[in-house]
């Protein structure tokens, strides 16, 4: 760790963080996490929420806290949360790493929110009946697809 080093945080309130479908050190939704702890560390989180409940998945997975995740994404680049992350679930095996990334992926609204996420995705494209997971709608939302 080099706490001398500046480490790039985004201004959430005017960029989007990375898509959940990006992968780092084989879990999903990792660079997005470190790109919002970053913007909370510094005050620019914007309307995300850090720690939100996929980001709780990633935690749990690491066995690390929010805070503790947080001191690292202020003072680690992105290779050395890479790093961290593949340390800190040494532990765990392909299997597990999987069936995180399928949770994270492959997340749908239940009954009670369905009539939510179909609003919010046909305001802004509601030809794209394909968006069916939470993960595809904040890609619509961002752009990234």
């Amino acid at each position: 760790m080099n706490p001398t080093q500046t480490i790039k945080s985004l201004n959430l309130y005017k960029e989007v963080p990375r898509s959940s479908k990006e992968i780092m050190a084989g879990l999903a939704h990792l660079p997005r996490m470190i790109d919002k702890a970053r913007a909370f560390r510094n005050g620019k989180l914007g309307e995300y929420i850090y720690p939100c409940p996929l980001d709780q998945r990633v935690l749990i997975f690491l066995k690390t806290s929010p805070e503790d995740f947080l001191d690292l994404a202020e003072v680690y680049d992105d290779e050395q949360m890479a790093e961290s992350a593949l340390e800190a679930s040494r532990s765990r095996n392909q299997l597990e790493r999987d069936i995180v990334n399928r949770k994270i992926l492959n997340g749908k609204p239940d009954a009670e929110s369905m009539l939510d996420f179909i609003k919010q995705r046909n305001r802004i494209d509601p030809d794209r009946t394909d968006v069916i997971t939470w993960v595809d709608l904040n890609d619509l939302k961002e752009g990234h697809i």
